[in-house]
């Protein structure tokens, strides 16, 4: 079976929990990503922020994104999944959690990410078909 090390994007860069959501836009930008770890002072995942978190939980909230740290959208624990986890395990993870992006651990090291769409890929059609509706359901 296909580990979550084979599909994700390796060299994943993370944004600190004390830096602005403008600082978190710009390397989003910079880096052509949806979305990107926060990571704290600790170095240890504290979550993942996504370009729709901005929109959403900070310009439609009113706050502004050069004041408002990215780690106040950080919510919880963060969810990931173990390098060597199998797409199966992707795909409980995704769709217990309802997220599209899961930061992958190697131990305790952020070493990627995985996306719907790469687990997608990696899965029989009718396999992938049940995640896309499981995480398209409210």
């Amino acid at each position: 079976m296909t580990t979550a090390r084979e599909i994700m994007t390796s060299g994943a860069e993370c944004i600190g929990a004390e830096d602005s959501v403008l600082d978190a836009a710009k390397k989003l930008k910079d880096l052509g990503v949806g979305a990107m770890p926060i990571c704290g002072t600790d170095n240890k995942l504290k979550g993942v922020i996504t370009d729709r978190d901005i929109v959403v939980k900070v310009l439609g909230a009113g706050k502004d994104p050069a004041t408002c740290k990215a780690g106040e959208l950080a919510q919880g624990e963060a969810v990931t999944i173990g390098a060597d986890d199998d797409a199966e395990e992707i795909i409980r993870t995704m769709t217990t959690h309802k997220v599209r992006r899961l930061p992958v651990i190697d131990g305790h090291d952020l070493v990627g990410m995985v996306a719907l769409a790469d687990a997608a890929r990696a899965l029989p059609d009718p396999k992938a078909g049940d995640l896309l509706e499981a995480l398209s359901t409210d």
